[in-house]
């Protein structure tokens, strides 16, 4: 086996770069496989790992927790921060009836004091995960840059904010809804059926008026699929990369990792680097996850390793073309 070979047999061959538009002349650049990691903030008492980490049921208004957590986030190297004030916990599988739906207001309430905050104390880029286009509107306002939407438009109001602004747009794919998607789950082809859903919602976008340049596709992990299914979809990453958009893939502590070890979702961190070790190989632009600091040190070794194979071949390679010209005899 050549000395570049990755671990993956399904590696993606060569690379991509995207430069995507952000409000207010700001711009996110993405490669293949060198994926920008985004920090999740949960700032929900229901998270499935880290309800109420982060948001405090007793003082709601105060958001230094959240802000100090987004912070560090940054210090230890996150790209973008995901802050997200509705849990979407899925239901019908691990989690039971999965989380709850929350009102408009009551998710602006957690959610606009920390953002507020963070946009006036750092140049990180902000991800809004929502889906609602009442809270995406108010948000991006306040100085949000991207919309992370769970539902890839299933509020019919959604597009015409994320046009209105100009902002980037993330489309995950999922089935049914979330307080019974991990039930009766059905799937012929599942890379083929993922990869197909998901452009169709590119070509819904387009159609409401979002440029098809502002979009990141999620092959939505943990989301309508078995176990099984979602370690086929990390190994198959190239060919959903196939249809020309960044790829974010969001498999951090969720209980697919879980699936020969048993361990709760504050022990899934080294199934979490191994899934982000796929994930970069397979081209995934954005990775996002909870374990900021590992990840980034992670993705670092897993930087030089690969580069180390690549100089070594192209050495190896200019030895052999120096023999097949005689220049080293």
């Amino acid at each position: 086996m050549p000395s570049t070979a990755a671990h993956s047999p399904d590696r993606l061959s060569g690379s991509r770069e995207w430069s995507l538009s952000l409000p207010r002349g700001r711009r996110l650049a993405l490669t293949t496989g060198e994926p920008a990691v985004m920090g999740i903030l949960n700032l929900t008492p229901d998270s499935f790992s880290d309800g109420g980490e982060w948001f405090d049921a007793d003082a709601p208004g105060d958001p230094s927790k959240a802000v100090d957590r987004a912070l560090e986030m940054v210090e230890q190297g996150a790209a973008i921060l995901d802050l997200g004030a509705e849990s979407t916990r899925p239901g019908g599988g691990v989690y039971g009836a999965g989380a709850r739906t929350v009102p408009a207001d009551e998710e602006l309430a957690r959610l606009m004091p920390v953002l507020e905050r963070l946009r006036a104390a750092t140049g990180a880029v902000l991800s809004v995960d929502t889906r609602k286009a009442a809270v995406a509107e108010c948000a991006l306002a306040a100085g949000a840059d991207l919309v992370n939407d769970v539902s890839a438009l299933g509020d019919p109001a959604m597009a015409g904010v994320v046009a209105a602004a100009g902002c980037p747009l993330v489309l995950m794919h999922s089935r049914g809804e979330i307080s019974s998607m991990q039930q009766d789950i059905r799937f012929t082809d599942v890379v083929a059926e993922v990869r197909t859903e998901l452009a169709a919602a590119l070509a819904r976008a387009e159609a409401a008026g979002i440029e098809p340049g502002r979009t990141v596709l999620d092959p939505g992990i943990g989301f309508g699929k078995t176990a099984g299914q979602n370690l086929e979809l990390l190994r198959a990453l190239p060919e959903l990369s196939a249809l020309g958009r960044p790829l974010l893939v969001g498999a951090s502590r969720k209980s697919f990792l879980a699936i020969t070890t048993g361990e709760p979702p504050e022990r899934r961190l080294p199934g979490s680097l191994a899934a982000a070790g796929w994930a970069a190989d397979g081209g995934a632009a954005i990775l996002r996850v909870h374990d900021v600091a590992e990840t980034v040190s992670f993705l670092a070794t897993w930087r030089a390793i690969r580069e180390a194979g690549e100089a070594d071949s192209d050495r190896r390679g200019e030895t052999d073309r120096r023999l097949d010209t005689g220049a080293g005899s």
